[in-house]
């Protein structure tokens, strides 16, 4: 499941590209991880089929692209949501998908914002879960708490040493004193928020507790649309499906039902990147409790966690802070406040800012676009073109624009005549003129655009062609 907005990771969780697609340590961006950390499960017996990503259409190519990096971009299902509708509707798609096939498969249901740092303890808990879901029941991967933790939902569950347990219980995420007790009594676990469960399971349990939720997706599935492997659900109907969450919709009502709801435990470095202070818990830190990333300077700082992404950072005498800083916003926030920085996206969003959903380098199937600078009437960009890879044949109504090629071949369409520009050479593409950049070379092409115009919105473009479906 990759559709989350990330809201409580700005400014580098952005609605445009969200945090499942970033990497927060190392070199694989969460949503990598999530589809590499069930990789050898098949030793345990199981046979793993392809993955299965449910996401944000306006995110197809980033999920793709981080799939071809996997090596694995042929051989996913990509189910694409028109709308955000939460966790319930987006596992009903996954189990209309995999209930098409002969076998009733058994999911394995990962969000794409978590952490693992032992992966063989969790596939090894991942393996124990499958078999108790083949056999019929729901299970779900409850993790030991090791504080009173606020920011998760938790379970209460029968004691037990090995094996499933029994869920007899969840439970909303509770206050702070709440979560002192639940540590002092035993017997509850954080939700994880990972389900193990054949399709068929969920789909009885979803028709007994929410018929509305799956009758609104099966109709959106039925008439959905195929492109490639793009698997596109009906916009009109799935806009009309209710938005609600898979621990709502049956999970919580599943307790004292006929319904076996189990418990595996999972031991294995989990966390949930759901804020910043959870990313701070799983840095590495030094002698002081401070985690940095980026060029940053610290003096006398304790238990700080500070993120530069565009320039130096210095932190002075501040204990339990988190600092990020990218292109064109800095967050600073108490570590205990983190969970807040939710209310300054959803302000951002209200007053229309742009900061709300894209960086300043916004990515595109193509490669991506760095603003450098704007005034009245014009406005710098830097682009950069993969190899293989050409921008839509387009025009703008508002605008012209002058292109300098700073590094690889350009193949310019301008009008009627196609050119090919090298380093230091440069084109004008005058108001209103047909034209195409592309990069038909081995390596990156890197061009600065000088844009002049009225109107320099991203929306004053019409497409005439276009590689990737956009209109």
């Amino acid at each position: 499941m990759a559709g989350g907005g990330g809201t409580r990771l700005w400014p580098l969780s952005r609605a445009g590209f969200p945090k499942q697609f970033l990497a927060l340590g190392g070199t694989d961006t969460l949503f990598q991880a999530a589809i590499q950390r069930l990789s050898g499960i098949e030793g345990a017996g199981i046979e793993v089929a392809p993955p299965t990503v449910v996401g944000n259409d306006e995110h197809r190519f980033l999920i793709l692209e981080q799939l071809r990096e996997l090596g694995l971009p042929s051989s996913a299902a990509l189910l694409l949501e028109p709308v955000g509708r939460n966790t319930a509707p987006a596992l009903t798609l996954a189990a209309l998908q995999a209930a098409e096939g002969e076998r009733d498969a058994v999911l394995v249901v990962i969000p794409a914002d978590q952490t693992v740092t032992d992966p063989l303890a969790f596939r090894s808990a991942v393996a124990a879960a499958v078999q108790v879901a083949a056999e019929g029941a729901i299970c779900i991967l409850g993790i030991t708490p090791d504080r009173p933790e606020t920011g998760y939902g938790y379970v209460l569950a029968d004691a037990t040493e090995s094996g499933a347990a029994r869920v007899r219980q969840f439970v909303e995420k509770p206050d702070a004193e709440t979560a002192k007790r639940y540590l002092a009594t035993g017997g509850y676990y954080w939700n994880s928020g990972i389900f193990v469960l054949r399709a068929s399971a969920w789909l009885k349990a979803l028709a007994r507790f929410r018929p509305d939720i799956l009758a609104a997706v099966q109709k959106a599935w039925d008439g959905r649309s195929t492109d490639a492997q793009f698997v596109r659900p009906d916009k009109a109907a799935f806009t009309e499906v209710p938005a609600e969450s898979v621990d709502y919709a049956v999970m919580e009502h599943c307790p004292g039902s006929d319904i076996d709801l189990r418990m595996v435990s999972l031991d294995a470095g989990w966390n949930d990147l759901g804020a910043w202070d959870a990313v701070w818990q799983v840095a590495k830190k030094d002698a002081e409790g401070n985690s940095t990333v980026g060029d940053v300077l610290l003096h006398e700082a304790r238990n700080t966690h500070v993120h530069a992404a565009a320039r130096l950072v210095a932190v002075v005498g501040l204990d339990d802070v988190i600092v990020v800083e990218t292109a064109d916003a800095v967050l600073v926030a108490h570590r205990s406040r983190s969970q807040d920085v939710k209310k300054i996206v959803a302000a951002l969003g209200k007053s229309k800012r742009g900061e709300h959903a894209l960086h300043r380098k916004v990515h595109r199937p193509w490669g991506w676009y760095d603003s450098i600078d704007n005034g009245g009437r014009f406005q710098v960009k830097r682009i950069m073109v993969k190899p293989g890879a050409s921008l839509s044949m387009q025009m703008h109504r508002h605008r012209a624009e002058h292109w300098i090629v700073v590094s690889g071949t350009a193949e310019v369409t301008n009008g009627d005549k196609v050119t090919l520009l090298s380093e230091n050479q440069s084109t004008y593409i005058p108001l209103g003129q047909k034209h195409r950049l592309a990069n038909f070379g081995k390596v990156p092409l890197e061009i600065i655009e000088v844009q002049s115009g009225s109107y320099l919105g991203e929306d004053d473009i019409v497409r005439f062609e276009d590689t990737y479906g956009r209109h």
